[in-house]
């Protein structure tokens, strides 16, 4: 099956050319597919909190090239480069708080530099560092697939209806996506007659990117507003709800975006298989659950305007990005490193001391 999923490869949104990060701007899709040209470490910074580049391991991979931009500005500079590389490290640190693919790139990143005490070449070591990073997690995306796949194949193998959140496909990672890519996998082998996409407001990331990217793959896709959900679930047939996650803490609690958490209520009440698939680096084991994971809030303009004209009245906004999904709501966690079902803290940190699978 890995080579029928490399052949459906369709959408890159990061690309590291001739010394520079150039990223699709998330922002401008389905319209215009227009890149940003990122030569610095404020660049890639500026990227990310404006999600322009958006998906936690998708941040996670950009920050990481942002960590060579830096080292290579530094160098340049001479005098301690690596106390002012530090500084660069800290404001890609402080762009998304939530994504923990984010913090752990930058440790990697920071762990391989610390391991070569003086290198001769800092600079070609963290770019392989930074591609290292990249390749593992489009490896880890086609192994999530695959198991993603043998699941439902294994609970209902006929062609079925699924629905997602948010976007969690080539767009928000470094490959073939993470939900999307089990969904385009599960379409290679005839199991997904339709798939139903949340709109996701108030960035719309179903309707402008998840509606664009499964088209794009001739998947048959239906748009519904997020308060649908429910509806979607009691009356069009869905076997399956899956979705990605920014941060998983120790029992299996879920940090991903806001709606996934009444989805998976939702989906209880109606016997819904409920999924979630994230790399492993997407596991928090020094957060004992969901409550302590830091969940971002946004500015309230996101809610009181769309398309920059002004809607809503002038009152006070709540506008969390993410919420959080407990564990007993959740059927299964998929990782390259292997699958959870029914997850809590003893089967993660059996799964965390595996190696990998492929």
């Amino acid at each position: 099956m890995r080579d029928r999923l490399l052949a459906a490869e369709k959408v890159k949104a990061i690309d590291w050319r001739d010394g520079v990060l150039h990223l699709l701007d998330q922002r401008r899709l389905p319209f215009e597919e227009t890149w940003i040209a990122c030569a610095t470490a404020a660049d890639v910074a500026l990227a990310i909190r404006s999600m322009a580049v958006r998906g936690a391991s998708a941040i996670g991979i950009s920050a990481a090239y942002g960590l060579v931009l830096a080292a290579r500005a530094r160098l340049a500079e001479g005098g301690d480069w690596q106390a002012a590389w530090e500084e660069d490290l800290a404001l890609l640190a402080d762009t998304r708080p939530t994504a923990a693919h984010l913090f752990w790139a930058l440790n990697r990143m920071r762990d391989r530099l610390d391991r070569f005490k003086e290198p001769a070449d800092p600079l070609s070591t963290l770019e392989a560092e930074a591609r290292a990073i990249h390749e593992s997690d489009r490896e880890a995306n086609l192994t999530m697939a695959q198991l993603g796949v043998d699941l439902i194949r294994k609970h209902q193998g006929n062609a079925q209806a699924i629905l997602t959140h948010c976007n969690a496909g080539a767009l928000a990672t470094g490959g073939f996506g993470t939900a999307l890519g089990v969904i385009r996998g599960a379409f290679l082998d005839g199991m997904v007659e339709r798939v139903y996409a949340n709109e996701t407001r108030p960035s719309l990331q179903g309707s402008r990117l998840t509606a664009w990217e499964l088209a794009g793959d001739g998947i048959a896709v239906t748009l519904n507003s997020d308060s649908a959900g429910a509806h979607v679930l009691k009356t069009k047939g869905v076997t399956w709800v899956i979705v990605g996650a920014d941060c998983i803490a120790a029992n299996g609690d879920v940090a991903s975006k806001i709606g996934t958490y009444q989805l998976a209520v939702c989906a209880m009440h109606h016997g819904v298989r409920f999924m979630v698939v994230a790399p492993s680096s997407s596991i928090d084991m020094m957060l004992a659950s969901g409550d302590e994971i830091p969940l971002e809030e946004r500015d309230a303009e996101e809610l009181l305007q769309v398309g920059g004209q002004r809607l809503g009245a002038a009152v006070d906004v709540f506008n969390p990005v993410f919420d959080v999904t407990p564990a007993d709501l959740i059927d299964v966690i998929v990782t390259e490193k292997g699958i959870v079902e029914r997850p809590d803290t003893a089967k993660l940190a059996q799964l965390m001391c595996r190696k990998r699978l492929h």
